[in-house]
């Protein structure tokens, strides 16, 4: 950053660090442990798509790597979503198939195009709870939908008190954006 920078209060954007997400599973134990929220096997990636031949050939190879545990949608606001399915006691292995996406798109030069990436949990009275990375801030919130697009906000607050020490949280509330109808959740 450069003193020009700094004396206009412009920040360095953080860069990110997607072996944060390995620090999931843990904490996958402790929220149930917390709360009683169990993952649900299901994850996603959100990225908005590039137009040429490298991404297409990018993104054929990460479906044709996760093969059948894959699917793909589009949300209204134009991003591309990769809903990764796993047995839900194989939080590692889920995450690293994230991990393995989000890394594929960053070394092919299209880490700007990455949004989030979301693990999904739930509990036998039907709270749904998604643990968020957000790729361009480095780090997670809890998202908690409850029906007719309202948030569970209680529960976040529970989740981010519980999370605090295991995940790098984003501070910011203001930047824990609802992803409504995410593929997964």
């Amino acid at each position: 950053m450069s003193w020009w920078d700094a004396l206009l209060g412009r920040s360095k954007p953080v860069k990110p660090n997607l072996d944060a997400l390995f620090a999931l599973p843990s904490a996958a134990i402790t929220l149930q442990a917390a709360t009683g929220l169990v993952p649900t096997g299901l994850g996603s990636v959100s990225f908005r798509a590039a137009e040429g031949g490298a991404f297409a050939t990018l993104e054929r190879d990460v479906k044709a790597l996760l093969g059948d545990r894959v699917e793909q949608s589009d949300d209204a606001y134009g991003y591309t979503w990769l809903l990764v399915r796993r047995d839900p006691d194989a939080v590692s292995d889920l995450v690293t198939e994230l991990h393995a996406v989000n890394s594929s798109l960053e070394d092919a030069g299209f880490g700007p195009s990455l949004l989030c990436s979301l693990v999904s949990f739930a509990d036998q009275d039907g709270r749904r709870l998604a643990v968020v990375y957000l790729y361009k801030r480095g780090t997670f919130y809890p998202f908690a939908p409850r029906p007719g697009q309202r948030r569970d906000n209680p529960l976040e607050l529970e989740a981010r008190g519980v999370l605090a020490d295991e995940l790098p949280l984003e501070e910011d509330l203001g930047r824990w954006f609802p992803v409504w109808g995410a593929p997964g959740l």
